[in-house]
């Protein structure tokens, strides 16, 4: 169990090496700038907001949970920066699909030495471009139905203050899983994997997926890294697809 979760994130650790390799790095240049803008905005807000937030959150308690008020400042800044972090990191992969797409594909062709068959053609260049911008709203989507009840739960659990320890770790696992589905997208969807095929193999190993997300999930909250998540997570999750899913998924996909 806990192999399969190490695994997982040792494949995004792998990334950061990944992304340096020569004849990749052209390819992370786009996607890393996009991530330093709206990752550098992304904190201004989050930062900006955050004490309000609270305050306010604070002032509308009842009475008789003023003494949790400590507590509920740390798991509601806690709460906060996983969304906000994770908020930004769907909005930059929105942006920077395409530019995702071409370094997942160019990444798999130097370390199987084959080519996806999204690429070459140019026909095939701008199928795939529409295809990354298709499967992210399809990502958002489920992102949504997802995460509407976790909001809901979240509010219930202020007044159930042992629960409310939750919370975080609630966001945080849930995050951790949208962020794998969010990268796997790029080598999948190279292939022609459509959004509900690559959750059905995401699935098969979920422990790994999680270990992967969880590291990428941490990268986005700690400064300066926040800014080579996108293009590490693309780079790792590139080689987790070749080295872990691959052959059984396009055995399947045949």
């Amino acid at each position: 169990m806990i192999n399969d979760f190490v695994k997982g994130a040792r494949f995004a650790l792998a990334g950061l090496s990944l992304a340096r390799t020569r004849g990749i790095r052209r390819y992370v240049l786009i996607p890393l700038l996009i991530n330093i803008v709206l990752f550098t905005v992304g904190i201004y807000l989050a930062f900006g907001q955050a004490g309000a937030g609270i305050a306010m959150l604070v002032e509308w308690l009842p009475d008789w949970l003023d003494w949790l008020s400590w507590l509920l400042w740390m798991l509601f800044a806690a709460l906060m920066l996983i969304v906000a972090f994770y908020t930004f990191t769907v909005v930059a992969n929105l942006i920077g699909s395409p530019f995702n797409s071409l370094l997942s594909e160019k990444l798999e062709e130097k370390l199987t030495g084959n080519m996806p068959p999204s690429s070459g053609r140019l026909i095939e260049t701008l199928r795939g471009i529409s295809g990354a911008v298709i499967s992210e709203f399809r990502k958002f989507g489920y992102l949504l139905a997802w995460a509407i009840p976790l909001v809901i739960l979240s509010i219930v659990f202020i007044f159930l203050p042992p629960l409310s320890l939750l919370t975080p770790i609630m966001w945080f696992i849930f995050g951790a899983w949208m962020l794998a589905l969010e990268y796997l997208d790029y080598p999948m969807g190279n292939h022609g994997f459509t959004f509900n095929e690559q959750r059905a193999v995401a699935k098969q190993k979920r422990r790994l997926m999680l270990g992967f997300g969880s590291v990428i999930m941490i990268m986005t909250m700690i400064p300066i890294l926040n800014f080579l998540a996108m293009p590490v997570a693309v780079a790792g999750i590139t080689q987790l697809w070749v080295k872990e899913f691959s052959e059984s998924a396009l055995q399947i996909k045949k």
